[in-house]
């Protein structure tokens, strides 16, 4: 249990951090982040504190859906905008095109990493997760389908608010799923088994 809830701190804090990556990177960033920045655009309320907001929002369309929150999907969705907002406190922004390439790179890996911790510590998924999950479950359509129609909604709101939309968005699009495939079973702590029942004499 003590590695599990390491594991769990320990993947939402770099999930944070790798945000504040891409988000200085400069070059697009993550679907929900664009509209992360597109409201704080126009509220001006930073970017983690939205990104809390954003989360209650979407664990609020979890009710109609019948999806069940677990500690790590609650702790998700308070810790993630913090420790994004410390990232965008430590890293400078207005680089040079070459570094913010590079710390694109690093979110990028930084994020398959930290999801396959989070996921891998077996608390539940994140609060977005859960949405795509829950519409799958309760609608039948297929995983693709339910996650390719809410990205693009997000990112549609999020663009038309001034979001942050370049070719990192299509590269984040492309290429987190096949790097969490990759770092998920890295990561994905085994669960013992139920003891069996012994009878009693």
């Amino acid at each position: 249990m003590t590695r599990r809830i390491t594991q769990l701190l320990i993947g939402l804090f770099l999930y944070g951090i790798g945000i504040a990556l891409i988000v200085r990177g400069g070059i697009g960033v993550a679907p929900w982040d664009v509209l992360t920045q597109g409201i704080d655009n126009h509220t001006h309320l930073g970017f983690g504190l939205i990104t809390i907001l954003t989360s209650a929002v979407v664990l609020v369309l979890w009710i109609p859906i019948r999806q069940k929150p677990g500690s790590g999907t609650l702790l998700n969705a308070v810790l993630v905008g913090p420790a994004a907002d410390v990232g965008l406190w430590l890293i400078p922004a207005d680089l040079d095109l070459w570094l913010r390439v590079l710390l694109f790179a690093a979110g990028l890996m930084m994020i398959a990493v930290a999801t396959g911790l989070y996921i891998g510590a077996h608390f539940g998924p994140g609060p977005r997760d859960g949405l795509m999950t829950g519409l799958h479950k309760r609608t039948g359509w297929k995983i693709w389908i339910v996650r390719t129609g809410i990205e693009v909604t997000v990112l549609g709101i999020g663009w038309a608010l001034g979001g942050n939309v370049g070719i990192g968005t299509a590269l984040f699009a492309v290429l987190i799923g096949p790097l969490c495939q990759r770092t998920l079973p890295l990561f994905a702590i085994k669960r013992p088994a139920p003891a069996a029942l012994v009878p009693t004499p």
